[in-house]
């Protein structure tokens, strides 16, 4: 059985990416360097697991 794809929340990113504020990841988001996800009814943004990692590799690549 395949393993769903996890919505990770705001404060769930930050913790992974230690040291970066959410003013700083909402910019990033602004000016395309962050995936954008989606946001939810309540206004609360979600990103998938696999967009975040997939993002985090370009980062890997681009170093």
């Amino acid at each position: 059985m395949k393993k769903k794809d996890e919505l990770m929340t705001v404060p769930e990113i930050l913790d992974e990416l230690r040291d970066v504020s959410e003013r700083t990841l909402y910019r990033w988001r602004e000016i395309g360097k962050f995936p954008i996800g989606i946001r939810l009814p309540n206004g609360k943004i979600r990103l998938y697991r696999s967009e975040f990692e997939a993002w985090l590799e370009t980062l890997r690549e681009a170093a």
